[in-house]
């Protein structure tokens, strides 16, 4: 064993673990800046759009996309399709499939919720519904880009680099899972349901090779939840002018305090679009 076998591949590349560090460390650098000039906003942003952290939520996702250009094309002078980010990627074909993929399924799982009983809508604060949905929806899709871009960008491409696709999978959708931990109400159930997502959301990723369908559907799932029904998001709470949706039947269907997507329906939900891709897999390229 050499110092070179160390640090370099047989082919000459940078070993995966490496690259992965130095995008974290391009990753905390634009953070940390960005976490500071965002800091004297936050308490007025987290007023305007009603979400605890939503100027931290926007700022770490320009963080992200800063270091996907740093390491993409000045350290590693690779293609934005290296993370599927490239123009093919961006179709409006593929961008509809993302969308409905993820609005479907939650959209199901709620109503059916919701007509069985288990799920009860009640009143709630006044104030405007456009207007809330506006903001929620600004802060849900900087979110939605920016887990998609931390678990299924460039630090799962190069993890397939180095040990292939299967295992950076697994272990992305694992390790997706599990960074929501510390969300409110969370108990076992919802984390082996946010790893199944995790899952899901690789397929739609690998199957279309789009990170924009990916985070589609990742934005139409949390859309869904929290604009039109007006239930918590993993645990989270949004504003919900009008009226709100509560649970009124067990947790193991409903997600308790963590929402519909913590219920074994949601979980049906996904593993019937898992199916889908795959007997659609040949169709869903991008041309």
């Amino acid at each position: 064993m050499t110092l070179r076998w160390i640090f370099r591949s047989s082919t000459g590349q940078y070993r995966a673990l490496w690259r992965i560090l130095a995008f974290v460390g391009l990753l905390t650098l634009f953070g940390g800046v960005l976490s500071l000039l965002a800091s004297p906003f936050s308490d007025a942003a987290d007023g305007f759009f009603g979400i605890d952290g939503s100027l931290q939520i926007v700022s770490f996702t320009l963080a992200l996309w800063a270091s996907h250009a740093v390491m993409l094309r000045l350290v590693e002078r690779r293609p934005w399709s290296y993370v599927w980010l490239d123009r093919p990627a961006a179709s409006g074909r593929l961008l509809a499939l993302g969308t409905v993929l993820g609005a479907a399924p939650i959209a199901l799982v709620s109503l059916a919720l919701i007509v069985i009983g288990w799920v009860a809508v009640e009143p709630s604060e006044s104030g405007s519904w456009i207007a809330a949905a506006a903001k929620v929806t600004f802060v849900l899709a900087f979110a939605a880009v920016g887990e998609e871009l931390m678990s299924r960008g460039f630090i799962l491409s190069a993890m397939t680099d180095g040990m292939g696709r299967t295992a950076a999978v697994v272990i992305s959708s694992v390790t997706f899972g599990l960074l929501h931990l510390g969300n409110p109400g969370v108990t076992a159930l919802p984390i082996v349901l946010v790893c199944l997502a995790g899952f899901e959301l690789a397929a739609v990723l690998l199957l279309t090779r789009s990170l924009y369908a990916a985070s589609a559907a990742h934005l139409a799932w949390n859309w869904v939840m929290a604009v039109p029904f007006h239930t918590a998001v993993s645990g989270l709470s949004t504003p919900m002018p009008g009226y709100k949706t509560v649970d009124a039947g067990p947790d193991w269907a409903t997600g308790g305090k963590w929402g519909p997507e913590g219920g074994a329906l949601a979980g049906v939900g996904m593993l019937a679009v898992i199916a889908y891709l795959y007997f659609r897999r040949t169709r869903l390229q991008p041309t």
